[in-house]
């Protein structure tokens, strides 16, 4: 396909989705980091008030917010792949199916040999529940959304009053034993830090059917429902609906991330699901205010930095576990357990920098992330072009290349046949 041809991807959707690896490498760095988070509980070694302080700022401003906004974009992307296969004039079925079938595989392997807090194995089962919904109408979509939102809610609330959580949580004194023992097995070799992601499956199953499968799913019909609406497709920053979002979003989300954060985070229940219902409004709000932004002529270069990232999102994710395998466990550095909370959010903004830097060199040669290239193959089940083709000379570059129609949609409105197809489901 040629550039002249091709439909002008929507870099409003990269660019966001470039801004959630931010926040994602920020909550899982921490257990990258120390066996203490993931066992409830605070590294003795960092308990100042700064340490704390720190900590409280990343559960009220980060914790929980940015896999919401991933999972709406997974589902907003799921449309695109949609339109990509009407277009291609091929069966949609199978090269979703192949393309869930690599997606699970590329998780278990990440799972097992670079971090035990993998999604990606989550999402793939999850996306398959999307894909026989993906013809519902809109109305029906927004139902069931909501819906299963609610029972995650009324489960996590009625659980936080009839269960005792300590009967079955361990005491200060165990976790801390815990985490200390979690954190010399990621100071390890291969074998240790395997062992250590493999025992960790049991609980990363219970919690995808519990809490992140169903919200999930939710998030990913809302994003269909976007994705059919090309809402991200038509956006100038000047909407009023974007500074009702934040009006709305900021204050409430805030108040739920206080809740969670004063509350306990993640070892009270009732905490947690305070952030499980505010943090969809908080992170509509950072959405809000990051395509004002990027629609703002003094910075529209937010919109470029971020969007090559968000394009080869994918390879950076997975890129973040292995930075931070090579950095910790004694695979590599060994540097497990030595860095404070603050050390941590530096160390994620270099590296991020980096991935942004990184992503938009490598597009300038290729036309896709080189995980995104393994995965398109599996997919359409025929070897992509890596090379990216070169520019033409009377064309303005505002993004990164147009060639890749799998996030790609007009800006002007959709097709013919699918502004069909979308009044139907409406």
């Amino acid at each position: 396909m040629s550039t002249r041809n091709a439909v002008p991807r929507v870099l409003d959707v990269d660019a966001v989705r470039g801004f959630a690896l931010l926040g994602i490498f920020a909550v899982n760095v921490t257990f990258m980091a120390s066996g203490y988070p993931g066992n409830l509980t605070i590294d003795p070694d960092f308990d100042s008030g700064l340490d704390n302080a720190v900590r409280a700022l990343s559960s009220v401003f980060v914790d929980m917010k940015f896999y919401v906004l991933f999972s709406f974009l997974f589902g907003y992307s799921f449309t695109l792949q949609m339109e990509s296969a009407s277009r291609a004039g091929v069966a949609f079925s199978s090269r979703m199916l192949r393309r869930i079938g690599g997606l699970f595989a590329i998780g278990a392997l990440h799972t097992v040999f670079l971090y035990g807090g993998d999604i990606l194995t989550t999402y793939a089962v999850v996306c398959l529940f999307l894909f026989l919904l993906r013809n519902v109408r809109d109305r029906t979509a927004i139902w069931i959304a909501v819906s299963l939102y609610a029972v995650v809610l009324l489960s996590m609330v009625t659980s936080s009053l009839v269960v005792d959580s300590s009967a079955f949580l361990p005491g200060e004194a165990e976790a801390l034993a815990n985490g200390e023992r979690a954190t010399q097995a990621l100071l390890g070799g291969w074998g240790s830090n395997i062992g250590n992601n493999v025992a960790g499956l049991p609980f990363l199953v219970l919690q995808a059917v519990s809490l992140q499968g169903p919200t999930a799913l939710a998030l990913f019909l809302l994003g269909m429902v976007a994705g059919r609406r090309g809402l991200l497709g038509r956006v100038s920053g000047g909407e009023p609906v974007l500074r009702r979002i934040q009006q709305i979003g900021f204050p409430v989300g805030l108040l739920g991330s206080l809740v969670y954060t004063v509350g306990g985070g993640n070892g009270n229940t009732l905490a947690v699901a305070a952030s499980v219902a505010t943090a969809p409004l908080l992170s509509a709000a950072y959405v809000a205010t990051l395509l004002r932004i990027m629609h703002s002529p003094r910075t529209a270069a937010v919109r470029a930095a971020l969007a090559p990232a968000g394009r080869t999102a994918l390879t950076n994710y997975l890129a973040q576990s292995v930075v931070g395998l090579m950095v910790f466990t004694g695979i590599g550095l060994g540097l497990a357990g030595t860095f404070s909370p603050l050390a941590l959010i530096g160390f994620v903004v270099v590296v991020y920098a980096g991935q942004l830097a990184a992503s938009a060199l490598w597009l300038r040669r290729f036309r896709y992330g080189p995980v995104e290239w393994a995965l398109r193959w599996l997919t359409n089940a025929r070897r992509p072009a890596f090379v990216a083709p070169p520019r033409h000379p009377a064309t303005k570059v505002t993004g990164p290349a147009l060639a890749d129609p799998d996030n790609a949609a007009t800006h002007g409105g959709p097709e013919r046949e699918d502004r069909a197809a979308r009044g139907r489901a409406r």
